[in-house]
């Protein structure tokens, strides 16, 4: 491909990779082929991948159970408090490093073997955690938890969006997120009833759940067809779709289509090409806008909000009803996606998250100098609820499932790498620092500081996310290149 191909050649007029599957063309007769679908073997091979988005809930949330045990007097290792927050940061560590090759392992390798790869680094950190006798020990297996949690959130979205027919794209693309959501709540739970070390060792249950099931299930018909696996990407879209799908019509149009797209694709396309940077950019600042929001600061500073709202609640079953909030608004986000569309949930979850920061910053604030506060303290708890519920209706699983529809094809799998490595060194950077703007701000600013980019993140959503409900690649690649 030269270097000068020009904007009007590009995908705006034709399908990519993925809207041959998700428009369903396995016959002529559309309509008749979307009523012999069976969306249930989707939502089954869905929630399959998103087996891996629990094992990353486990390793996100292990530490909020572990890091009291790990300071106890009676620990097998006692650590600092500088030392935990580095068992913490190690995992954004790790998952900015696995970011980037899991998008290039699932093309060497298919995504069907990069998710059962993946289990690997998982079940070796959860052994080194279990086993741990020193503080390297945790750091080792932090780190390889990390590099497997980044692996997945590239590998499972992109396969789920490789076997999801349009009407269930935003449905099943919530599933990563809900399903993070399930894992965290599991901790939360279980480590309220026992030590850090048997929380490591159960754990280890989902990645080799995971391994087991994965494997059998087909590879993304796509990939297989890239592989010139015809036979075997025939059944999987059996397996995918139900019995009665035109496989035929179906390869023919795969075929047809990745060899329009894959010969002259390469990397500079992501930065040349206006639709594919303007993706990289909206995706991108997605991200941004969850971490900055402040999620998991606020997560982190919950049992304050508790305290402060005079609230005689365990730490405990306070993390728990976290969990709860975060899984059930998930599941309505998944429910909604699809009626709603993406700019207005993520539109109130910026709005009410901005709103929810800007209050706790004035009770806190209210609550420092000295301020009677008594009457109202009700709302940090209050807002801490209805925050989390925000989150996961919006700036939660949005972000990831956008992340997928946004891109074409032959950038896909680099531009998903970029992003997930781009989020996760936000989470590093908000989980090292955030104590220290407590410290060094107080906790009022620091409030105002992420509503301040809930502010700018309207704005931007408003002006520059574009809605991606119902629509193919095509139709997205062309509203991105600025061809409505």
């Amino acid at each position: 491909m030269s270097n000068g191909r020009e904007l009007n050649q590009y995908q705006a007029v034709r399908t990519t990779e993925s809207d041959i599957v998700n428009q369903g063309v396995y016959s002529t007769n559309y309509k008749m082929t979307r009523e012999k679908n069976q969306k249930w073997r989707q939502i089954l091979v869905g929630v399959i991948l998103s087996l891996t988005a629990v094992s990353a809930g486990t390793a996100l949330a292990w530490t909020s159970s572990s890091n009291d045990q790990l300071s106890h007097e009676d620990s097998k290792i006692r650590v600092t408090e500088d030392e935990k927050s580095w068992i913490g940061s190690f995992l954004a560590i790790g998952a900015f490093i696995g970011a980037l090759p899991a998008g290039v392992l699932a093309e060497k390798i298919g995504r069907k073997f990069a998710i059962i790869f993946i289990g690997i680094p998982y079940l070796i950190s959860w052994g080194l955690i279990s086993f741990a006798s020193n503080v390297g020990m945790l750091y080792g297996g932090r780190l390889l938890g990390g590099i497997a949690t980044g692996a997945s959130c590239v590998v499972a979205p992109m396969f789920i969006s490789e076997i999801a027919e349009t009407s269930l794209r935003g449905a099943l693309g919530a599933f990563f997120q809900l399903f993070i959501s399930v894992g965290i709540l599991f901790v939360y739970i279980v480590g309220a009833l026992v030590d850090w070390t048997q929380l490591s060792m159960i754990s280890a249950i989902f990645p080799v759940l995971f391994m087991i099931t994965v494997f059998f299930i087909p590879d993304s018909p796509i990939y297989l067809v890239k592989k010139n696996k015809r036979e075997e990407a025939g059944e999987a879209l059996k397996k995918f779709w139900g019995p009665q799908c035109d496989t035929q019509t179906a390869l023919d149009n795969i075929k047809a289509e990745l060899d329009a797209i894959s010969s002259d694709a390469k990397l500079s396309d992501l930065f040349t090409v206006r639709a594919n940077f303007m993706a990289l950019i909206v995706s991108l600042a997605l991200m941004l806008f969850q971490q900055f929001s402040g999620i998991n600061a606020v997560i982190f500073y919950a049992q304050s909000i508790f305290d402060a709202a005079g609230s005689e609640m365990n730490p405990a079953i306070g993390a728990i009803i976290i969990g709860v909030v975060q899984v059930v608004m998930t599941v309505a986000s998944s429910l909604l996606i699809e009626k709603a569309g993406r700019r207005i949930l993520l539109l109130q979850s910026s709005i009410i998250m901005g709103i929810c920061l800007i209050v706790l910053g004035v009770y806190f604030q209210l609550k420092q100098s000295g301020s009677d506060v008594t009457n109202i303290s009700f709302l940090p708890l209050g807002s801490l609820v209805l925050f989390i519920a925000s989150f996961s209706l919006g700036l939660g699983p949005i972000p990831w499932l956008i992340m997928g529809e946004l891109f074409s094809s032959e950038v896909k799998g680099v531009a998903s790498g970029l992003a997930v490595m781009f989020n996760w060194a936000l989470v590093f950077i908000i989980t090292k620092t955030f104590a220290m703007m407590q410290i060094s701000w107080g906790s009022g600013p620091t409030f105002y500081f992420f509503a301040a980019f809930m502010i700018v993140g309207t704005v931007f959503i408003f002006l520059k996310v574009p809605e991606t409900k119902g629509k193919t690649n095509a139709q997205i690649q062309a509203t991105l290149a600025g061809k409505k």
